[in-house]
């Protein structure tokens, strides 16, 4: 910041748009906006986002290539049941980037390290003085933000461009760790060992990662998607008699899934059908069809507690301590459900990964110590605790701005998961969870696009903000672990909502059989299928 504040400002203009981050939110974004020449700045030297930045050598991805997938670019091998690997998914994202033209708009290696407000004083006045108005067109023919930019070229001298628009798709994940606290003295201070982050572990090459890991004894802190992909690193690293066994710690249990159970019944029950997602409560719904879902509530559970069984017979949940208490729909509802690799409790069978579960723990000089004064001696320690999403976004924001980023619910406040009713000229793009945060992401890049070009108008702030108040409520009565903020109980909802302010038909499927019971994908969103 003080960089930035003691240059000389002189201003570039070279897009009515700007777009910060090149993750899959960031591309998606610059495609749909190319009409308008957009400038993609990218902090790293490649696209891609956590997938080139935050991943491991098994990272996978955890769904079917085919849920995966742009509407208009389909995979190579779309019904190759197997996962692709995290470099299989960053090639399918350069592919798609190349085959659009949009690697054009991004100036790698340019990081943001400040925005500032250049529009009306009246967004700057208390909130409530706009809940009334309108929310306005995102481009007004005058400068409205001012981003400063420092590159990898030369860290010691700050450009800044101007921008009547600007989305920001830096994604909740990387960059700012969440740290665990300690007791005094009981930090990692104490510890003679070596303690990283999973951010930090997955800067590592191979060799180093190996180095790391081989023959020594590791606790991972843990246990969703980054603590199991690292479980099976160490694992791999400690085959053979002489390896060491790492231990995953566990402090809150979500439900796990196996790889194979993707493609059948149980997950086929609660997956993106919009006959399922009739079971759940929706924002907006009719009083009929609140009825219907009250009256579905019985089925609803009986599912969840199906899936549950299902889950206990198929897995040895029970024998390592791994079954959580709450239901399976809430984590459902939450997105934290965690795929297993295939040979994850294999492993477990063999020794090669062990289990601790325990509320709180601290650091002592030889490993981690418990609550119940048990202790674990380790050598090496991987902080599986992921990211401060929240912090990371209003480190960039300028006030008041960077206080309206989090309400009192502790959720971020978007408009379709993409406009704050109180943030003018602004979107945010892969902020809120769906299924596939790929499709949600594209979808509302469409819908953000044509809001640009003037195709809708948005409602006013205050009906922007009821309905956002409508989507939080019905969260918070499905799942304790709202403030992930994940649309999965009503995505085909929110996407029907979206269609129809753009002008599209919300049913997208040829058939009524079809509408009802096959899962809805990116591909059911393709332009040309839509019917205006």
């Amino acid at each position: 910041m003080a960089a930035a504040d003691n240059q000389t400002r002189l201003i570039h203009s070279l897009s009515k748009v700007g777009i910060i981050g090149a993750g899959i939110s960031g591309i998606a974004a610059a495609k749909q906006l190319s009409g308008h020449s957009p400038v993609v700045f990218e902090a790293t030297d490649s696209i891609g986002g956590v997938w080139k930045h935050c991943s491991y050598n098994c990272t996978k991805l955890q769904t079917p290539r085919c849920d995966f997938e742009f509407s208009d670019y389909p995979w190579a091998e779309r019904d190759n049941s197997s996962f692709p690997s995290h470099l299989e998914v960053l090639d399918y994202l350069y592919g798609y980037a190349t085959h659009f033209d949009v690697l054009k708009y991004v100036k790698f290696e340019s990081r943001v390290v400040e925005i500032r407000y250049v529009g009306n004083d009246q967004a700057t006045q208390l909130p409530v003085t706009l809940k009334s108005g309108q929310y306005g067109n995102l481009l007004t023919g005058h400068p409205v933000w001012e981003v400063a930019v420092q590159t990898s070229g030369d860290p010691n001298i700050i450009q800044w461009y101007a921008f009547e628009f600007i989305v920001i798709c830096i994604g909740k994940y990387g960059d700012i760790p969440r740290m665990p606290s300690f007791p005094r003295n009981k930090g990692q201070e104490v510890f003679q060992g070596k303690v990283l982050h999973s951010m930090d572990y997955s800067k590592l090459d191979n060799e180093a990662a190996r180095e790391l890991l081989k023959g020594k004894k590791v606790a991972i802190i843990g246990y969703k998607k980054s603590g199991i992909d690292l479980a099976m690193e160490c694992a791999e690293a400690n085959q053979g008699p002489d390896g060491q066994a790492c231990t995953m710690v566990i402090r809150n249990l979500h439900w796990t899934v196996p790889s194979y159970w993707i493609w059948g019944l149980p997950f086929f029950l609660f997956y993106s059908t919009r006959s399922s997602q009739f079971l759940h409560e929706r924002p907006n719904q009719s009083l009929f069809r609140a009825l219907l879902c009250l009256l579905s509530s019985p089925m609803r559970m009986a599912i969840s507690k199906f899936i549950e069984s299902y889950l206990v017979w198929k897995l040895p949940l029970v024998k390592y301590g791994l079954k959580p208490d709450h239901p399976f729909v809430e984590d459902y509802a939450s997105c934290q459900m965690a795929i297993l690799p295939e040979s994850f409790f294999a492993e477990a069978d063999k020794g090669k990964i062990l289990f601790k579960r325990s509320p709180k723990w601290w650091f002592w000089n030889g490993g981690i110590e418990f609550e119940d004064n048990t202790k674990l001696e380790v050598d090496v320690v991987l902080l599986a605790t992921g990211y401060e999403g929240k912090k990371k976004l209003q480190s960039v924001l300028p006030e008041p701005f960077r206080s309206l980023v989090v309400d009192s619910s502790g959720t971020m406040p978007l408009y379709k998961g993409t406009i704050h009713p109180l943030i003018p000229n602004m979107a945010f793009v892969g902020f809120i969870e769906s299924v596939s945060n790929l499709h949600t992401a594209e979808l509302r890049s469409k819908w953000l696009a044509r809001l640009v070009d003037n195709d809708f108008k948005l409602p006013t702030v205050q009906e922007m903000l009821d309905q956002i108040s409508r989507e939080m409520e019905v969260m918070k009565k499905t799942t304790r672990f709202y403030k992930r903020h994940c649309i999965s109980t009503f995505s085909i909802n929110h996407s029907d909502e979206i269609c129809e302010e753009m002008g599209w038909k919300s049913w997208r499927k040829g058939n009524w059989f079809s509408e009802a019971f096959s899962p809805y994908n990116s591909r059911d969103y393709c332009e040309e299928e839509n019917n205006n």
